[in-house]
C-alpha cells in the first residue's frame, strides 16, 4: 500500500453552481465575477473521447465549475483533490467527476505522479488539467482527432493561453507550452528535488518527459483564476520558494534531478524552456531582464495597466527565488560547531544597571 491515500466521495447531488460573466457585462475596465446560476450540470464520465481527464484541485469552489463544464467530450474525469474545506469536493461530485483524495507526505510522487501510478486508467489517454483552466471547443475536436489516430504521436504539447485580471493576452510571452496529453503509461514527471511534506503537494514546474514522440496541438487552454491577485501573488510566493530549492540544488549538484527534461535550445518547447531557465540562473540583473523581455520584448505594454502589472510581479518572482537562493546559501554554509555565517539574534546580558524598556500602549 501507497503512503499516500485515496478515498472516493459519494455523489451529493449539488445543482448550483457558478458562471463567469462576459467582459462586455461588467466594462472593459473592471475583472469579471463569477454569478450563480441554478441550472443542473451535465453528467461526466460518458464522453465518446477516450481520455482519462485528471484535475488538480484545492479550495477550488470559485474556478472548478468553469472547468467541469467543459470536460462533458471526456470518457472520465477525476478530481484529485487535497482535503478541499470549501465547495470543491461537492461541485465535482454534483457534475459526476470522481473525487480522490491525495495526502502529500514529502518527496516524490507530488499529486499528478501518484494518480498516474496508483489509478486504475483503462483509457487509452491522459489529459492533465487544472481546476482553473477550461478546454474550448475546438480544442476537443483537436484531442478527438489525435486520440482516434493510430499514427498519432505519443505526446502533445498544448498552450496555457494566459488571461489575467480580465483580459486574453496577446502580447507578453506569459502564455507557454506544456505537455499535458500523453498516451496512458507512455509519460511520467520528472523527479527534481525531495520536498518536505509541508511544502506544495502538487507539481509546481515539473515537466513531463514522454517515453516516445512529441507533438503541439494548436488551440490554446484558457488559463484564468477568478480567486484573485491576493491568492495569486500567495501562490507564486510558494512557488519560489520551490524553484529557489531546486536552483540552489543545480548550482551546488550541476543537476535538476534524477530524472529530468533535456535543457536544449532547438529541441521542443519544454526543452527549450529549461535551457533558457539553465542559462538566466547565472545571469545578473535577472529580475530586470525578465521585466524588460515581458514588458519591452514581447510587447506586453501592448496590454496597458495588466501588461506593467504582470510584468512586474514576474520581475517580483524572480527577485524573491534570488533572495531566497542567497538565504540556502547562508544556510549552507553554517559550520556543524554552531558557527554560521547567518546573522542570528544578539543575545542580552541583564543587570542591575541594563535600563527598563516600558512599553508604549498601541
Amino acid at each position: 500500500m501507497s503512503a499516500h491515500t485515496a478515498s472516493i466521495e459519494a455523489p451529493l447531488g449539488l445543482k448550483v453552481f457558478p458562471r463567469p460573466r462576459d467582459p462586455q457585462e461588467v466594462g472593459a475596465d473592471r475583472r469579471p465575477r463569477p454569478e450563480r446560476v441554478d441550472v443542473a450540470p451535465t453528467a461526466l464520465g460518458h464522453g465518446d473521447v477516450p481520455v482519462t481527464v485528471l484535475v488538480a484541485a484545492k479550495n477550488e469552489e470559485v474556478n472548478l465549475p468553469r472547468c467541469l463544464s467543459a470536460l462533458t467530450p471526456a470518457a472520465r474525469v477525476v478530481v484529485l483533490d487535497s482535503r478541499s474545506t470549501d465547495a470543491t469536493v461537492a461541485q465535482a461530485a454534483s457534475y459526476g467527476a470522481e473525487v480522490v483524495q491525495f495526502d502529500y507526505k514529502g518527496s516524490y510522487p507530488k499529486k499528478r505522479q501518484w494518480a498516474l501510478e496508483t489509478l486504475d486508467l483503462q483509457t487509452e489517454w491522459v489529459f492533465l488539467l487544472d481546476a482553473d483552466e477550461v478546454v474550448p471547443e475546438a480544442l476537443w475536436d483537436e484531442i478527438r482527432a489525435v486520440t482516434s489516430d493510430p499514427r498519432a504521436s505519443d505526446g502533445y504539447l498544448v498552450t496555457k493561453g494566459f488571461h489575467f485580471l480580465g483580459r486574453a493576452f496577446t502580447f507578453g510571452g506569459f502564455s507557454f507550452d506544456a505537455l499535458l496529453l500523453f498516451r496512458t503509461g507512455k509519460a511520467r514527471f520528472e523527479h527534481l528535488v525531495d520536498d518536505p511534506a509541508s511544502a506544495l503537494d502538487m507539481e509546481v514546474h515539473e515537466r513531463v518527459i514522454v517515453d516516445g514522440t512529441v507533438k503541439s496541438l494548436k488551440t490554446p487552454l484558457v488559463h484564468e483564476d477568478f480567486k484573485g491577485l491576493e491568492a495569486y501573488i500567495r501562490r507564486h510566493n510558494q512557488y519560489s520558494t520551490w524553484e529557489a530549492r531546486l536552483r540552489h540544488s543545480y548550482l551546488n549538484g550541476g543537476s535538476y534531478g534524477t530524472q529530468s527534461v533535456q535543457a536544449r535550445l532547438f529541441g521542443n518547447a519544454q526543452e527549450r524552456r529549461r535551457f533558457l531557465k539553465k542559462v538566466a540562473i547565472r545571469t545578473p540583473f535577472e529580475p530586470l531582464l525578465w521585466f524588460l523581455y515581458h514588458f519591452i520584448l514581447r510587447g506586453g505594454f501592448l496590454e496597458g495597466r495588466a501588461g506593467l502589472i504582470a510584468s512586474q510581479i514576474r520581475a517580483s518572482y524572480i527577485s524573491q527565488v534570488r533572495a531566497k537562493m542567497y538565504e540556502l546559501g547562508m544556510d549552507a554554509q553554517a559550520e556543524p560547531g554552531g558557527a554560521t555565517s547567518r546573522p542570528g539574534p544578539t543575545p542580552i546580558t541583564w543587570s542591575r544597571s541594563t535600563p527598563a524598556v516600558r512599553a508604549r500602549p498601541a
